[in-house]
């Protein structure tokens, strides 16, 4: 049979939102790629899976994809698996997958769980056009500068970010962009403190402050 690299989505929070076609990948496949030990091991034990794990990240991929690849032309087949959600959004990955293609192995998705389509399905907003830009800058001068680029674009816009910089993200948003651009903060995704902050910038900050808000979440902005 031909090498297959299956990229698998699992949950991004709740365990029970993972496909059974992932769960048999997970169960038939030789090896799985993770990006930590930790989260695959606590994910893989809850589903009762064991298989033998192979860590990729950025500081890693250039040197361990190439021994993917050995392993995969050997006729084995791999999940590659992210922390959380579908693999390669903002994750590491993305040259194993081209190195997997160059040696015509096939790339097989299975998809699943995203924070990106949850958070716009429960945002309210129109997005039938979307502009996902990611992860801004952990400085905090590029990162006003990338807002403010941000400010010509039309369409839908969503932002990634870590936990502990959700409150300063959306203090610069405020100054940044506007106290009345309207945004949707789509915090704590699939889990027990599910919520989403729909209105103006200076609401949801307002809100973000009052509640010291710190999780994970995916931010939404509909500029004028």
């Amino acid at each position: 049979m031909k090498p297959k690299l299956y990229i698998v989505s699992t949950p991004i929070g709740n365990y029970e939102d993972i496909t059974l076609h992932a769960l048999r990948v997970l169960k038939e496949c030789d090896f799985i790629i993770c990006e930590e030990y930790k989260e695959a091991r606590r994910l893989l034990s809850h589903y009762q899976i064991q298989k033998e794990l192979v860590a990729l990240n950025e500081h890693n991929e250039k040197g361990i994809s190439s021994e993917i690849i050995s392993k995969l032309l050997d006729g084995q087949s791999a999940a590659l698996i992210s922390d959380c959600g579908t693999p390669l959004f903002s994750d590491p990955g993305h040259y194993l997958v081209s190195l997997a293609i160059q040696n015509k192995i096939d790339i097989v998705p299975v998809p699943g769980a995203s924070s990106l389509l949850s958070a716009l399905v429960g945002s309210g907003m129109d997005f039938e056009k979307f502009y996902y830009y990611g992860w801004l800058s952990p400085k905090r001068e590029i990162r006003k500068k990338q807002l403010f680029d941000l400010k010509r674009i039309r369409e839908t816009v969503i932002i990634l970010d870590t936990p502990y910089r959700l409150q300063t993200l959306l203090e610069d948003v405020v100054k940044v962009l506007g106290e009345n651009v309207q945004i949707v903060l789509a915090f704590e995704l699939t889990k027990g403190k599910e919520k989403f902050y729909r209105g103006n910038a200076l609401q949801v900050y307002n809100s973000a402050k009052k509640e010291n808000l710190k999780g994970e979440f995916v931010l939404i902005i509909k500029n004028q």
